[in-house]
């Protein structure tokens, strides 16, 4: 089962995932919520918690946690492949 509080990075235009996290602090009043990405998206999910954190919740929110790992799969080629990922998660200030 995944986590109602986590957003997973991918293709989509940039602020739809700022929004997406903007709205678990103030819609649903999650008090954590992780930011994931894999491979070429990390830098993006980067992007997203900074200015999720520092310009739409007015340094409201802080990092307390960055998770950095990777993965190897066989892909369809048959080769095996290793992929890094990275969890950050951001924490309502009291």
């Amino acid at each position: 089962m995944v986590d109602d509080n986590s957003i997973f990075i991918g293709n989509k235009p940039f602020m739809n995932y700022v929004t997406a996290v903007v709205m678990q602090f103030t819609t649903k009043n999650t008090p954590e919520v992780v930011v994931k990405a894999r491979g070429k998206f990390i830098s993006r999910a980067v992007d997203v918690a900074e200015v999720s954190a520092k310009r739409f919740l007015d340094n409201g929110v802080e990092v307390t946690g960055i998770k950095i790992d990777s993965e190897e799969f066989t892909n369809k080629e048959g080769r095996d492949v290793r992929v890094s990922n990275i969890e950050i998660t951001l924490v309502k200030k009291q």
